[in-house]
């Protein structure tokens, strides 16, 4: 019988070191970073991709590596599965175990008030989202006066958050994003913000809403009516299942402050 030559032999048992190195590695980059540590609040965003979720948890100590990371979930098809939201996680569990977390529901839920939407609209629309302690009538109570200062923007909360609690992260952001612009006094902040409903409602586009914007402002300058239909369309209110729905002639002839004809 012809003898395997020794080189043979010791490329194979190299190989076979290498892979159990490989194999070794591994594993190891896939253990917890540490035996001990605090839960901490890991919040991925929505469209975040496998990359940047990894690179955020080895920057927040929660994985050894994002290489590893990203591969585990790649392997094991987790990357359609993947939730953006809230998450507690700790240094004491696997990245798989991490993993396995970021795709079984997060403890927050995402919101999004559009622009243009009136308190009812904004209303009914946090009855459907998973807030356990929503309160529609509370909400439309709170916000009587506050149409128009609800910023419309996508928000994380907490499912259990309290409906006064969401009505001050709407107006407090508010406040912050005007803030940004400019100090106005009470007078002139109430007729920006009305201004501005009134274009968002009637143009689409920013070169659409600079012109609308400019005829509103040459009629209040000359003392005549707006006359603008989104406020016929808000007096009237929901109709047939619509809140905007398209006015009539009539409607001009409504009794309400609201009318700008």
């Amino acid at each position: 019988m012809r003898k395997t030559p020794i080189f043979i032999l010791a490329i194979l048992a190299f190989l076979a070191l290498v892979l159990v190195a490989i194999y070794g590695g591994a594993k190891y980059l896939l253990t917890p970073v540490a035996d001990a540590g605090d839960e901490v609040r890991f919040v991925v965003a929505k469209g975040q991709g496998i990359a940047t979720i990894g690179a955020k948890l080895e920057e927040a100590g929660l994985v050894r590596s994002k290489h590893a990371f990203r591969l585990y979930v790649q392997l094991n098809k987790l990357d359609t599965k993947l939730q953006a939201g809230s998450f507690t996680l700790s240094p004491t569990q696997s990245t798989p175990d991490i993993a396995q977390t970021l795709t079984e529901g997060t403890e927050d839920v995402w919101i999004t008030l559009l622009e243009g939407w009136r308190r009812e609209e904004i209303a009914e629309y946090l009855e459907t989202v998973d807030l356990l302690e929503f309160d529609s009538a509370e909400f439309l109570e709170l916000t009587s006066t506050y149409e128009g200062y609800l910023f419309p923007d996508t928000y994380l909360v907490p499912k259990e958050i309290t409906t006064t609690a969401l009505v001050d992260l709407f107006t407090n952001t508010f406040e912050k994003k005007i803030a940004t612009i400019g100090d106005f006094s009470p007078s002139e902040l109430k007729r920006l913000v009305i201004l501005a409903s009134l274009v968002e409602r009637e143009a689409r586009g920013s070169e659409q809403m600079r012109r609308v914007a400019g005829i509103l402002e040459n009629r209040l300058a000359i003392n005549m009516a707006l006359q603008v239909d989104a406020t016929l369309q808000y007096v009237r209110g929901e109709v047939a299942g619509k809140w905007w729905a398209p006015p009539l002639a009539a409607d001009k002839d409504l009794k309400s402050a609201f009318n700008t004809y």
